[in-house]
């Protein structure tokens, strides 16, 4: 198999000069997952972990229900890339074979496999879960990602996604020059190692996208933390099937899009739960007991807006949480 990252001189020019200059480069090859000796799908993705790509991506797509349903795997090396070689069981093989498509897709691309646009937005299972998790143990998680990503460390250029939960902190980690890639193959690792994803969190380096969410929910874990922001499919389908949107996470704190009941300090209070809200929680210098008024509109369509004013101390010593919410129903 390739190495995942390669060497490429460049010219590096600054303000005052010109230098020669190395970095190293990710690798990306052309992935074909076969089912049952078709071609299903071909992804660009990082020559690393394939076996829990090729677990992951069957899983978060719906093209099985359990490892089990997958027989056997095989990673053929050609000269123009790599096959990921599965068979399946004979029931899920036949039922494969109505929806089957060949698709080749740019870097990490999603939706593969799918015949129809009322496909893209097919009701998900929801999300069963009863896990909460701190402010502090979001920040806590996100910190301890970025010395984990060796992959990117060393080119600066591919995406990771990461599982962590209270008993063991960061349980796995994949990376990919795919963000859809890099999600499956934690979602394969996590689940060919048989651990438990409704007690923790899924931490991503990107943009929360709709076929992300879908992935997630596949996979049944309650919570996303990403750093980018999500788009408005993605929190229209996370709402809808439970799972707690995390996103814009930074040092200085994080927003809460949808079911913010799993982030103590973002729950709306008992009985108080409306059409889908919008939280911001931020971390800020200030002194214990001042709390400054600001308002933040988070959702265009709100007709009300209400600011809610938290200390936490325990979130950061001498730090305060700000919370904004918006919603339709001003709850």
């Amino acid at each position: 198999m390739p190495d995942a990252a390669v060497h490429a001189r460049s010219i590096k020019v600054t303000a005052s000069t010109a230098v020669e200059h190395e970095r190293e480069l990710p690798v990306e090859v052309a992935v074909a997952l076969v089912y049952d000796g078709t071609t299903h799908a071909v992804m660009m993705a990082s020559p690393t972990d394939l076996e829990d790509f090729a677990v992951g991506f069957s899983l978060s797509e719906g093209i099985v229900k359990s490892l089990a349903e997958i027989e056997g795997i095989d990673v053929v090396e050609h000269n123009e890339g790599v096959e990921l070689r599965m068979w399946l069981a004979n029931k899920r093989g036949i039922e494969l074979a109505t929806r089957r498509r060949n698709i080749a897709g740019p870097t990490g691309c999603g939706l593969c496999g799918i015949e129809s646009l009322e496909a893209v937005v097919a009701k998900l299972p929801p999300i069963v879960s009863d896990a909460t998790f701190a402010s502090a143990e979001i920040a806590t998680a996100m910190a301890e990602l970025p010395a984990k990503q060796a992959l990117n460390e060393r080119t600066h250029a591919v995406h990771g996604a990461a599982f962590w939960n209270r008993e063991q902190g960061l349980v796995a980690i994949a990376e990919d020059v795919g963000r859809h890639n890099a999600l499956d193959k934690l979602i394969g690792a996590l689940r060919r190692r048989d651990v438990d994803v409704r007690g923790g969190m899924i931490l991503l380096t990107s943009r929360v996208s709709v076929e992300m969410v879908q992935k997630a929910v596949m996979a049944g874990a309650p919570v996303i933390v990403a750093v980018s922001a999500p788009t408005k499919l993605a929190l229209e389908t996370a709402e809808a099937a439970g799972l707690t949107l995390v996103a814009v996470a930074r040092q200085d704190g994080f927003e809460v899009f949808t079911h913010p009941e799993r982030i103590p300090e973002a729950a709306p209070p008992q009985g108080k739960r409306g059409k889908p809200a919008s939280v911001m929680i931020e971390k800020f210098a200030t002194p214990p007991g001042t709390v400054p008024s600001e308002f933040l509109d988070l959702n265009h369509t709100s007709k009300f807006k209400m600011l809610v004013s938290l200390l936490i101390p325990k979130f950061a010593r001498d730090a305060c949480i700000k919370v904004w919410r918006t919603s339709e129903s001003g709850h």
